[in-house]
Parts: C-alpha cells; structure tokens; sequence
C-alpha cells in the first residue's frame, strides 16, 4: 500500500521461511543460533550495506530495542523505525525508565532504582522491600529474565536463572528487584509519536492471562477501566513519552490493582506483538504511523480527540507448546489452515509467519500465530474466537490451542474476573484439558456416533442404512488430572428419505445414555444435522459447533471437541462386553529417571555419578527457545548414571 520494497534478513533455520519467500530481497545473516545471527550486528550491517536498504523495521524481537544497533544505524545514514537512540537507552534498561517515570510524575512501584551487584545484594534489596519480589531483566522483555521469589533461597535461585536468561535473549545480564503486587491485572497503554512533536496515547490492552510472565490472551479495551482512569493512564503515558522525546510506536505498561491504583511497569520502545487489537478497535495501523515517525512524516491524525474505541478485539497467541507445563514443541507442520473471518468481513486476523510444511525449530519463540477476532462486542468478539479457535487446523506439533478455548470459554473470562495468577489459580496443576460435564459429554457422544456412522457407511458401500448402535469410550479428566473412560451408549437413526450423505448435511436422531462416576449423561434424544465429508477436518453442527476429525485410529478416530483433542472407541455392543475380560498394558517405572521434558541444550550439570541427591535438588538446566529450565530429582536417592553434559543436545523425554 506504502509503496516500499522490502529486504529480510534471516539465519539457517529460518531459510525457507514465509517472510523470505514474501520479501523481495532476502540476505542470510549466520546459523540458527541467535548470537550468531539475529544478535550478529555486524552481519545485519552488511545486509543492510548489501542490499542498499534506507531503513530498518526490527519487528517485535532480538534488536528492537538495543540502542548501540540503533546507533550504528544513525552513523551508516540508514533510518532506524523506531524511537531515537537516546529515548530507546534511557526507557529500555528498565532500572534508569523507572527513575525517569518518577521524574515524569508516573505512578511507580516501590523498588531498588540501582543494579544488583550478586545474590547476597539481592537477598539484601528484597527482604527491605518485603516479600514477594520481582526479580527482572533490566533490558529487553517478553517475559524473559523475569522470576517470582518469595524467600530469601528463590531470590538467589531466581537471579541465576533470570540474568543468564537475560544475557542469552538480549546480551545484558543485569537483574532489578522491585515490590511484586499481589493479584494485579496487567493493563498498558499503547502510544504513537511523530517527530514534529506531537504524541497521541491509545486505549489500552489488557495483557493479564499469561504464563511464565509472557502474555497468552490479550483483549482492548478492558473490563475493568472506567473512562477517568483510562484518561489519566494514557495522560501519564504521554507525559513519561515527552520526557524523554519519544517518537515512533511504543508502549507504556501498568499494574493495576483491584481498587484501579495504577503502577508503571516498564516501557516497550517497540511495536508490541498484542498490536493487531489495538488496529482493531482505533483504526490506526500502527506500522504505519512508525514508518511515517521515521520519514519525518506527521501521524495520521494529530488530534487525541480524534481517537476512538470501536468495538472490543481479543487476540490469542497460539504457541508450538505443551499447554499443560508450557513447554515448547518442535517438529513439521503436516497440516495447517488459519481460520477464515466468520460474521462480517475481517473479524478474524491471522498474523502468522508459517504455511503447511513449516518447522518449528528449538531456536527461537514457539509462537506459530496471533489470531485476533473482533465484535461489535466483548460476547461477540469471544464468540468469533470461540469459533476461529475451532477452525484451526494444526497437526504435526503440540500446540496450546485446548488451553486458549478453555479460558476463553469459561465463566471467569466471560466475566471479567482476571489478573495475572488466572492461569496458576484455574489450573493449579497445569491445563490438562476440557473437562466434560453432562451437557458437552453428550454433545461429543453424539457426533461422535454420527461421524462413526457415515464413516461405516462409506467403509461397508451400505448408505441406505437406517440405523444402527455402538459404545463410545471417551477420555475424562478428573480433578486430579487422571485419565479415566466415560462410558456412552448410543443409538443413532438416520432421518431423511435419502440414504447417507457422504459429501454433505445428514439429519439424525440420536439417543446417548450413561456417564461415569462423576458424569452422568443421564439418558437423552436429541434431533440434530451434520455437515462432514469424510475424512475431511471439519465438522460443522447444526448449533454452530465446529468440531475436527483429525484421525481415524485402531479403535476408532481422534477429534478435537472445544479445542481438546478426544481419542473415542468405537465398540459394538459385543466388542464392549468382551472387552470387560482383558487386562491393561502394565505402565513404564520411570521414577528413577530424570527426562529433559522437551528438546533443548543442556546449559549445566549439577550431579556426578555418586552423588547423594534429595527430592527437588536441582540435577540439570536445560535451554529451549531461550528460556532456561531447571530439571530437579524426582525422589531422593544416589546419582547411578549422568549421560549428558553442559552443550549437549536433548530430545523431549531423553
């Protein structure tokens, strides 16, 4: 639209990547990892000297907020897309953007304004505070180099892990510790600023559903603002962005307690990745009015009373990850398919850098997609996510798609009832998946014994068939994340004068009865139609529930049913009765071992053979995706065998 030709930049892993085919130019800059290539300035440089490039947009990661990048690219002539060198410096490194927002008169939460010399310092620093404490990366963001203490030992645990984090995603390990506030909601304030002065503040973005410190369910506005506090957020936003002559798009973050007494967090000098549902409900396309900041160019418009809330956007990140422990997954997508606007045109938005066939690699973030969906309203907006989450189709990794479904879905979400312990409070023991009640137990069992079938129909040539019964096995959860099977009988009769539909809707009567101990279906008839071609991923209800075939097993299929996926047994009536006499496959002991839960590098060992070790002692760290983990013993014991050491390569379960 802006008329700009483009030149990517990209390491070995990213070779055949979606951004490089789509750019009209394309430079390698070194090997996958990181340091040797995205953090490798002097590579860049010679793209940009290569290539001729008169700018740079540095995206949402890696350099975007290194200043000395930034200055290189100031003596080169080169235009940076972003703020000036000197706001970025003095608002990136957290410790001199806090004393800043003091002098700018911005709310700030009590801490230690100067850098942590060592763990004794900080143990020092945090017991004056008063526990809890946040221990944080000076520069950069993202949840990196971020750790929770509430003792005096995660103080020392915690700063070893967050500065080597920190030293690894941005090259700086220094560590601040600050008051931690007790059930915030974590709320920021989005501004766009030109170079001729004139700096607008935009409705916030609530940023409170989040693991490990990094944002998973982003919404804006939010539920818990009134519009005088909105006003004097954004106000003291703006006023921290002319302190330090801010240009360009940045972001100005709060926590903000239950009473709406607001605390500046930190500022991002760059564009955020939640930045799709603030274009959503402004209008402003915020690359835009960065690329206009750095041609001298005035924003779109120079007036705050211009600005306003249209509608509400809620954005998911849709990770490559385990969504129970948060882990990341590696591997090939073997199917993909984004999910396509619903009610109206451009209620879904999908800004994703991959297609069918792309890997997800161990080098950097696992995010595959920002999936944003936008309504005339929060319940349509959640309505339009509910549905495009459905409508993803992604095999050939783990992803965290159950767990977004799940929160967007439920009653507290609905409600506005967030902060940022949502997650640890409604999974305390990790997402394991949708827990069926009576009402979605059936709703599963009776799609389930339609698609088994018009699948039959297909297999045995015999589509005049009228009706038929079978026992469906299905997965439950219990509270404690066991594994049991509730129990379905179905009968199922075909309506219509037609014979099956293949290709198509078919119309059927369905009886479910049964339950398990702690779901009773009870014993119901419901009338319903099904559109499904065989085979085929999607499945559509007539009460507008999406539900995904994804494959035909042994005993029966695997479907994905409110974002979880189900593996059913199919039995005849028979098959089940005879079933009740065979013994279950004994489990694999693997109390003893220590396995690396995802594939990664071995940072340190921190056991020989020998070695006496208690339950929880930390036995190795293992880094994935730049975020460290710390492997501890799972009982006590002697160390019999140690078969990696510090640079080793691990797979998930070696």
């Amino acid at each position: 639209r802006m008329g700009i030709k483009t030149v990517a930049v990209y390491s070995d892993a990213d070779a055949n990547a979606l951004f490089v085919r789509e750019a009209d130019e394309a430079y390698r800059v070194g090997p996958a990892p990181t340091s040797q290539s995205y953090l490798n300035v002097d590579a860049i440089m010679n793209a940009i000297r290569e290539s001729g490039a008169q700018a740079v947009h540095p995206g949402y990661g890696f350099l975007s907020e290194n200043a000395a990048f930034v200055k290189q690219l100031d003596a080169a002539g080169v235009a940076f897309i972003g703020p000036k060198e000197y706001a970025m410096a003095a608002m990136g490194d957290k410790i001199q953007s806090k004393i800043i927002a003091k002098q700018a008169g911005v709310n700030t939460i009590p801490g230690y304004d100067g850098v942590v010399r060592d763990a004794e310092h900080a143990v020092e620093i945090a017991e004056e505070i008063g526990y809890p404490v946040m221990l944080k990366a000076s520069a950069g963001g993202g949840g990196k180099g971020m750790r929770i203490a509430h003792t005096a030992q995660e103080v020392r645990e915690g700063l070893k892990l967050a500065s080597d984090e920190a030293q690894s995603s941005f090259g700086d390990s220094r560590i601040l510790v600050e008051k931690f506030i007790e059930e915030p909601r974590h709320i920021e304030i989005q501004i766009i600023a030109d170079n001729r002065g004139n700096v607008l503040w935009l409705p916030e973005r609530e940023c409170s559903i989040q693991r490990r410190n990094q944002k998973v369910i982003e919404e804006a506005p939010s539920t818990h603002l009134d519009a005088e506090t909105r006003r004097r957020m954004g106000e003291q936003a703006v006023a921290l962005a002319r302190n330090v002559g801010y240009n360009s798009a940045g972001t100005v973050e709060f926590l903000v307690d239950k009473h709406r007494n607001f605390y500046f967090l930190e500022m991002n000098t760059r564009l955020q990745v939640e930045h799709p549902i603030t274009e959503y409900i402004t209008g402003f396309d915020l690359v835009e009015e960065m690329i206009r900041s750095a041609a001298g160019l005035p924003l779109t418009t120079t007036s705050q009373d211009d600005v306003r809330i249209d509608g509400w956007a809620i954005e998911s990140r849709v990770y490559a990850e385990d969504p129970e422990k948060y882990l990341p997954s590696i591997g090939t997508l073997s199917k993909y398919r984004e999910p396509a606007s619903w009610q109206g045109p451009n209620d879904v938005r999908c800004d994703s850098g991959i297609t069918e066939g792309s890997e997800i690699s161990m080098y950097y973030d696992p995010m595959i997609c920002k999936l944003s969906t936008h309504g005339a309203t929060r319940e349509q907006a959640i309505a339009t996510m509910e549905h495009a989450l459905d409508r993803y189709l992604i095999k050939g990794v783990t992803h965290n798609i159950p767990l977004l479904r799940d929160v967007i879905s439920s009653g507290d979400f609905g409600a506005g009832r967030i902060t940022t312990a949502f997650l640890a409070e409604h999974y305390p023991s990790g997402f394991k998946g949708h827990r069926l009640t009576a009402d979605s137990a059936f709703e599963l069992a009776a799609v389930s014994g339609a698609l088994q079938f018009i699948r039959q129909a297909r297999e045995t040539g015999d589509v005049a068939k009228r009706s038929d019964a079978f026992v469906l096995l299905i997965p439950q959860l219990a509270d404690d994340g066991a594994v049991s099977k509730l129990e379905a009988e179905v009968s199922i009769e075909l309506l219509g004068p037609d014979g099956v539909q293949l290709d198509g809707s078919n119309e059927f009567r369905v009886a479910v009865s049964g339950g398990s101990e702690s779901v009773d279906i009870g014993s119901r008839t419901q009338d319903f139609s099904l559109k499904w071609t065989v085979d085929q991923p999607f499945v559509e209800t007539s009460d507008g529930t999406t539900v995904q075939f994804l494959d035909p097993l042994a005993l029966g299929f695997r479907v994905q049913f409110r974002g979880t996926k189900f593996d059913i047994d199919v039995l005849a009536p028979r098959q089940r009765e005879l079933m009740r006499f065979m013994k279950e496959k004994e489990k694999l002991d693997t109390s003893k071992l220590v396995l690396s839960p995802m594939p990664g590098t071995i940072v340190s060992v921190a056991v020989a053979p020998g070695d006496v070790v208690a339950e929880g002692a930390e036995v190795a760290v293992v880094e994935a995706m730049k975020m460290q983990n710390v492997l501890r013993a799972p009982r006590a014991g002697t160390v019999k065998a140690v078969h990696v050491k510090p640079g080793s390569t691990v797979g998930g379960e070696d």
